[in-house]
């Protein structure tokens, strides 16, 4: 009996599908709507393509672009297993325009399976995705994925004025708890979303999600320490619940919240713009 498993858990954002595939069955020509990105991560495959006919094996990026004919074949028996984004066009527009800040649709993926090392990122997309409950750091992950995959390469983004990114982080500090998007606060800071984010985690060392999220830990650890319920402290700073702040809390600290009414250990510690343990996400 043949092999065809597919499942599609839920994505942060909205217009963005994702595929989890595991099949040794071959698929006739067909084409799609959106644009597809993914990853083969077992065995090989062949499909038509707009360029012709290409090979692809565990650990390449495959793309396909609306509108495109291909299909697709296993290489072996034991068939292929491969994980897929797919994204409507207004979001892929839409994020282009933003890190090229300008509007342009002419747009389309060229590489049927790309040559450069991209697969890490987009698994980090893929994750971020399917398994966060905030739609920032996928929207993210999926610009900067985007801005690699641009056929030239960019020119590094100006500078930004340090008085509106300070703007941006005040804001930020003032209500961490809020639920802040992207293009609200590039819209604060004056830019694109793109050239805001690589303005502020230039700045920060952190992306505007890493950095919320500390501030957010930031808060709940001074709340624990006068004495609110763990409970609270997680809903009054941001946190879906309790658990969701221990997880992350855990992940940024290495150990759980302190008791309620005791400081953490490092109360002195001054905020440091630069990821603990090196983890920049939720």
């Amino acid at each position: 009996m043949g092999r065809h498993q597919f499942t599609m858990p839920k994505t942060t954002m909205p217009g963005v599908a994702a595929v989890i595939a595991d099949s040794d069955r071959s698929f006739p020509r067909h084409m799609h709507d959106q644009f597809g990105i993914g990853v083969i991560e077992r065995g090989a495959q062949k499909s038509a393509s707009g360029r012709g006919v290409v090979e692809a094996e565990a650990g390449h990026v495959i793309t396909v672009n609306p509108g495109e004919v291909h299909d697709g074949i296993a290489l072996s028996e034991r068939g292929r297993a491969w994980t897929m984004l797919y994204l409507d066009p207004e979001v892929v527009h839409a994020a282009l325009s933003d890190i090229r800040e300008q509007d342009r649709r002419d747009f389309e993926f060229v590489y049927p399976v790309d040559p450069r090392p991209l697969a890490d990122r987009f698994r980090a997309v893929f994750q971020t995705m399917t398994s966060q409950r905030s739609a920032l750091p996928g929207e993210e992950a999926l610009l900067l994925l985007l801005s690699q995959m641009l056929e030239r390469p960019l020119a590094p983004p100006k500078h930004a004025a340090s008085v509106a990114l300070s703007r941006v982080k005040e804001m930020v500090d003032e209500a961490p708890q809020m639920q802040f998007s992207l293009a609200e606060l590039a819209a604060e800071a004056g830019m694109s979303r793109f050239r805001f984010l690589r303005a502020f985690s230039s700045v920060t060392g952190l992306t505007p999600h890493s950095y919320l999220m500390q501030r957010r830990l930031h808060m709940a650890r001074q709340a624990l320490a006068k004495g609110d319920a763990p409970a609270e402290a997680a809903l009054a700073s941001g946190f879906c619940d309790q658990s969701h702040l221990n997880r992350v809390f855990v992940r940024h600290f290495g150990t759980t919240p302190p008791p309620t009414g005791m400081r953490s250990p490092d109360r002195n510690l001054q905020f440091h713009p630069r990821p603990i343990c090196g983890i920049e996400a939720e």
